[in-house]
């Protein structure tokens, strides 16, 4: 269990709700705090950081696949989408065989059954991806998803956040080595949502105050009522790197013809109440996970039919 992403799970009554090894979730916010950075990154995004252009590589047009490995942290575990304090991975938005959420393995596979694996961990950071990738190359999947970054930001504090160059090191050696193991598996890569709209969306509520209070992503959500400098300024901060984690994986992912990116759509939804679970107005429920599901299934549609 990480600090910075476990919640303190206080008295079982009114607020058995909360979770012991969550992520933090949410979509919208962009680098002006109010509107989404184009491509859910922060400026200058193609940039190699010397101030010239990355070169693109040749895009490949993905292949249905048969076969979904899912990579991430507990948005893709679909922690809090049935019970408390459980994982969910049948009501993923990636691997799911849930009749109430349409997956992407469902809407890509004619034969989803054992043929999905679901390698995400509840409370995983950027550093646990490069394990799950060797679990997931290890089961030859045509497809892996990858949706990682949201404790990242979603710490104790905003010190604790992952540093860019840590975060881009875990991605691009993940990546690196899915091209280099599975030269024919596609990879769809997942904006992280915006936790300044998970802020926007649950600040007006007392018991989602009541909830957060129990430690949920205190780096963004602690003292949600609090609208002065301070509290504002740490807001923007963790929105910031937010940003900067999103171009990093829109830079990382363009390195590689078969990843796909989603061009920062999940970062940029405007999700509402109704998309989170009602355990911890915190992760997504069924409606967002269905989201995230058709979000995929759209950009790995587009990227064939441009291919």
């Amino acid at each position: 269990m990480r600090t910075g992403t476990a919640l303190v799970c206080t008295g079982a009554a009114a607020l058995s709700l909360v979770l012991a090894g969550c992520t933090g979730e949410g979509a919208t916010q962009g680098k002006d705090r109010g509107s989404a950075a184009p491509s859910g990154g922060a400026e200058g995004a193609g940039d190699a950081g010397d101030g010239s252009a990355r070169p693109e590589r040749a895009r490949a047009a993905p292949r249905p696949p048969a076969s979904v490995a899912a990579l991430g942290d507990s948005i893709t575990r679909g922690f809090h989408a049935c019970e408390p304090l459980s994982d969910c991975p049948e009501k993923s938005w990636s691997t799911g065989d849930s009749k109430d959420v349409d997956s992407l393995a469902q809407r890509l596979l004619d034969k989803p059954s054992g043929h999905t694996w679901n390698f995400a961990r509840s409370g995983a950071q950027v550093a646990d991806l490069p394990v799950q990738t060797g679990e997931a190359i290890a089961r030859q999947p045509g497809l892996v998803t990858i949706l990682i970054g949201a404790n990242d930001a979603c710490t104790d504090s905003a010190a604790g956040m992952t540093p860019v160059a840590d975060f881009r090191t875990a991605v691009a050696d993940s990546l690196d080595r899915l091209e280099a193991d599975l030269p024919r598996t596609q990879v769809y890569v997942s904006s992280v949502p915006s936790l300044m709209r998970l802020w926007e969306v649950g600040r007006g509520s007392v018991l989602t105050r009541q909830i957060w209070s129990l430690g949920v992503c205190q780096s963004m959500l602690a003292e949600p009522s609090d609208l002065g400098a301070s509290a504002t300024g740490r807001r923007e901060e963790v929105q910031d790197r937010v940003v900067e984690f999103n171009a990093v994986l829109q830079e990382e992912c363009g390195e590689h013809p078969l990843c796909v990116y989603d061009d920062g759509a999940a970062f940029q939804y405007a999700f509402t109440g109704d998309h989170l679970s009602r355990w911890d107005s915190f992760h997504p429920d069924e409606d967002g996970q269905n989201v995230l599901a058709r979000i995929a299934y759209d950009k790995l549609r587009a990227a064939r039919e441009e291919g």
